[in-house]
């Protein structure tokens, strides 16, 4: 046995994976290479060799939530390599305004029926609320009605939509309560796409990053773009959010989190998924909003995520023999990469999901009406 099969085999061990086990969760390896590469590059490369099926494993989800829950990251020695993106992260603003179209350009630009073959209805790529239902599309329900009481959104309302997806929160909101919403995007597939959803409705879609924002607003809502913000712009992303606010406005936030304060993302997801993004921490959050806004409440959805992303894996699978037309086995293996290990880094509770609402120093505290 090679050190290296015998180093990867002792730490899986400990977090109860086997290779060549019987369990859903343990591990098959097809390619001896596997080992130098995981050891090597980490997540990057056990990523990387999964996309090229140098291994497979039946429960993806359960893997991940064993071994984060044991913590293996941290106790596997990487390349040199694997800190450049830490110093550049440190150094360097990596979600700039010339480098923001990136994460569109890889990810929310590619084609809408992928995106449409596992969503629901309203097309909403967050986290779903199933409380008291295990459909995707009333979950997803759930969570818009759950927003619009949070913001107390009243048909006279104007409220802005940062990164407003494919349009469905913003449909959703001007035809259940009939106020005026205004959208701003990068991505110009998740436009042309929204204002084709939206015609008829008092809904304005702009192609604007957030630091382009104008105007003054009821009611602000960002569902899943905080992410893609950066640490260096936190601060800047909230003084906007406070300069297009009114005094007694209402600001919900809809943020994947961590635990621990980060300023650089996973390397496979940073490469794959999302490039330049990274996630927030309550602390970090925090400190971006003092002397601008007050955290009125804090909810934190996370368990939610883990069944969105194993519903979403659902839809993929099944859709999968029709997007196999114009998408190669690769891509499918990354995609349910992408969306299992998601799924079991939010059962593992090492990723979170918060609702946060704010408002202005002086507002009145709103009542929330869920």
């Amino acid at each position: 046995m090679s050190r290296s099969k015998e180093i990867v085999e002792h730490l899986l061990g400990g977090a109860g994976v086997q290779i060549a086990g019987t369990n859903p969760w343990d591990i098959q390896i097809h390619n001896e290479k596997f080992y130098d590469r995981a050891l090597s590059r980490k997540s990057l490369g056990l990523g990387e060799a999964y996309m090229e099926g140098w291994w497979d494993c039946e429960r993806l989800d359960e893997f991940f939530y064993k071994i984060l829950c044991a913590d293996l990251g941290d106790r596997v020695r990487g390349s040199w390599k694997l800190v450049l993106p830490v110093v550049r992260a440190f150094l360097f603003n990596l979600q700039s305004i010339s480098r923001s179209s990136m994460v569109a350009d890889l990810h929310y630009n590619l084609d809408n029926n992928l995106f449409m073959s596992f969503l629901d209805l309203y097309n909403q790529y967050s986290c779903a609320y199933f409380k008291e239902t295990e459909d995707l599309k009333q979950a997803q329900i759930k969570k818009m009605d759950m927003i619009i009481a949070k913001l107390r959104l009243t048909p006279s309302d104007h409220v802005l939509d940062i990164g407003f997806g494919w349009g469905g929160l913003a449909h959703y909101m001007a035809e259940k309560v009939g106020c005026r919403v205004t959208g701003v995007n990068i991505s110009d597939e998740q436009i042309k796409y929204a204002r084709e959803r939206v015609k008829g409705l008092p809904v304005n879609i702009l192609k604007c990053d957030f630091r382009g924002i104008n105007g003054r607003f009821d009611k602000i809502v960002s569902v899943g773009m905080f992410e893609h913000v950066g640490y260096k712009n936190y601060r800047k992303f909230m003084k906007v959010v406070y300069n297009s606010l009114k005094d007694d406005g209402i600001f919900l936030l809809h943020t994947i989190g961590t635990n621990c304060s980060q300023i650089k993302t996973d390397a496979w997801i940073n490469k794959y998924i999302f490039p330049n993004g990274v996630l927030p921490s309550v602390a970090q959050i925090a400190r971006s909003v003092e002397g601008l806004l007050m955290i009125e409440d804090l909810h934190n959805l996370g368990p939610h995520y883990d069944k969105t992303l194993m519903a979403w894996n659902a839809n993929f699978q099944e859709s999968w023999p029709v997007l196999s037309k114009r998408y190669k086995n690769e891509f499918k293996r990354m995609w349910e990469y992408y969306l299992l290990s998601c799924a079991g880094a939010f059962r593992a509770r090492y990723n979170q999901l918060w609702q946060i609402v704010f408002t202005k120093p002086g507002c009145p505290q709103p009542e929330c009406r869920i």
